[in-house]
């Protein structure tokens, strides 16, 4: 089995990869926050930080690109490139409102013709100029209803993609209802691409009987469930739960980090992002989170987390 992190905006970016790693690995590919080209062929500050090879020293990064325009994403590709990247990843999956509207991420899939041309434009380019280059594809189902991944699977079986992650769900569920199993076991059995599953893969169990019913699948990409439990790979193969005393590690390394590379306030941000996952594992947390949440100072919130890990035990204990 192949285990990837999965690109989460404001979570899994370069700081909570390093620390990942070190202190746990077992991630095959690292999948980062997509990166939004635009007309002038520039990057964002954070975007620059997140590609950086001295940022992703002994890690095997796959950067996202969000965009509905192919010259967009052809020029992006052409500057990783030069970066060292030999992957990227089409985020074709973000089921915001703000994304879709414009016809990004999921709301690529609306239109069956622009999502062919873009696909031929892309690969046009990759098998012209940079025939070795890798394009793997992140997508959900469709719109509004499962069935209408019929219609956009074929497109994507033109093309020699490197895989195709699947979060089967449309993008009406936004992270909500039950994933579109069926739909997945459809795709995993009959289509002739390389497929990776992604969506709710939390805990052990939900893994064993996930694995139980799709023996087949031999590539699974997990982030909400690695946000919370860092030790959930070794959970999976060794059966050994993670401890508070680790998280608490996992928690100071992470903060730390966070501070070092963006400063407190930032760093303030990106712990209470972590703790809205990290929160499950702790049970009658509430207030104590709730003080997290309001910490407007590094003392505070540093007051506040030790008195979680001081006070709360972990769920099962």
């Amino acid at each position: 089995m192949k285990f990837y992190l999965a690109p989460m905006e404001e979570v899994t970016g370069y700081v909570f990869r390093n620390v990942y790693h070190e202190l746990y690995g077992g991630i095959d590919k690292y999948f980062g926050p997509f990166i939004a080209p635009n007309q002038h062929n520039s990057f964002k500050t954070r975007e620059k930080k997140e590609i950086a090879p001295e940022n992703n020293r002994g890690l095997y990064v796959v950067p996202q690109i969000l965009t509905n325009k192919s010259n967009q994403f052809c020029d992006t590709c052409e500057i990783l490139l030069t970066l060292g990247y030999n992957e990227v990843n089409i985020n074709m999956g973000c089921p915001s409102s703000t994304v879709v509207t414009k016809g990004k991420g999921s709301g690529m899939l609306v239109d069956i013709k622009q999502l062919h041309s873009f696909m031929e434009d892309i690969f046009g380019w990759r098998d012209n100029l940079h025939p070795d280059f890798k394009i793997s594809v992140k997508t959900r189902l469709g719109i509004e209803a499962e069935t209408e991944f019929t219609k956009i699977l074929p497109i994507f079986e033109e093309y020699p993609l490197e895989e195709l992650i699947i979060h089967p769900r449309v993008q009406k569920d936004y992270y909500k209802n039950t994933p579109h199993l069926e739909t997945y076991k459809t795709v995993l059995t009959q289509s002739r691409l390389p497929v990776c599953y992604n969506g709710d893969l939390f805990t052990k169990k939900r893994f064993d009987a996930f694995v139980e019913a799709f023996p087949e699948t031999e590539c699974v990409m997990i982030g909400r469930g690695l946000v919370a439990n860092p030790a959930l790979l070794r959970e999976i193969s060794q059966g050994e739960r993670v401890t508070k005393a680790e998280l608490r590690i996992y928690h100071d390394k992470l903060y730390q980090a966070y501070t070092d590379a963006l400063g407190c306030k930032d760093a303030l941000f990106k712990m209470k992002e972590v703790w809205f996952y990290l929160s499950f594992r702790f049970a009658d947390c509430e207030k104590y989170v709730k003080a997290i949440r309001k910490a407007e100072s590094g003392r505070a919130y540093e007051s506040a987390a030790q008195a979680l890990f001081t006070d709360c035990s972990l769920k099962g204990e």
